[in-house]
């Protein structure tokens, strides 16, 4: 896992990237993230969402079930959405730590269909052992998913285009790691603690609102 860093997110229309500031300058948004973007970014029909669905800001989170930075920052997600009644949080599964991962990501998504994604992917969160098919499925029935069901439900084709997407716009935008949020104009990569989450939501709610 690398350091953490904040990241520049793409400024352009997909298929090409630049470099974006961290704040923009002023009262003027400096390199807005183009409408195209945001769209796929936040608004993807097949990624999970929690919070408030018509919130006055999104945060997205790239994540992977392998991640332990990502496993200690559901707590402060948690928090956010608990205090924060305007936020919508958008979860990108981005399975970067191998079979294992990629597995759990399937399992997961797969779950909205059985409405326990929530109770899934906090309980994978808080496992100690690694995510990988054995302990994936342990998860599914200690929640009460319907594991013939699951399994079936693993392989369906909007499954596999949101975990396509989710590379091709780490890609595009050049993210380094999980877990990474992004909200208004701005990316920023690794742990956070609860302040500097809020400032950033913060940050995205001004740079959004001029």
């Amino acid at each position: 896992m690398l350091t953490r860093r904040h990241l520049l997110v793409s400024v352009t229309a997909l298929g090409a990237t630049a470099a974006l500031p961290a704040l923009s300058q002023g009262t003027e948004r400096a390199n807005p993230m183009p409408e195209e973007l945001r769209k796929t970014l936040e608004r993807s029909s097949n990624a999970p969402v929690l919070g408030n669905p018509d919130g006055d800001i999104t945060l997205t989170e790239f994540f992977d079930y392998n991640c332990p930075f990502c496993r200690k920052m559901v707590g402060t997600v948690q928090q956010l959405i608990s205090t924060d009644p305007g936020l919508r949080v958008v979860y990108r599964e981005w399975p970067v730590f191998g079979e294992g991962s990629e597995f759990a990501a399937r399992a997961s998504l797969a779950s909205l269909d059985q409405g326990k994604y929530w109770a899934f992917h906090s309980t994978m969160m808080g496992m100690k052992g690694r995510a990988v098919e054995a302990t994936v499925m342990r998860t599914a029935r200690e929640v009460g998913l319907d594991e013939a069901r699951l399994r079936r439900d693993m392989q369906a084709g909007h499954i596999d285009e949101h975990i396509e997407t989710s590379y091709a716009l780490a890609e595009h935008m050049a993210l380094v790691g999980t877990p990474t949020f992004i909200a208004g104009d701005e990316g920023v990569f690794g742990e956070l603690t609860l302040k500097e989450m809020r400032e950033l939501i913060d940050r995205a709610r001004r740079t959004l609102a001029g």
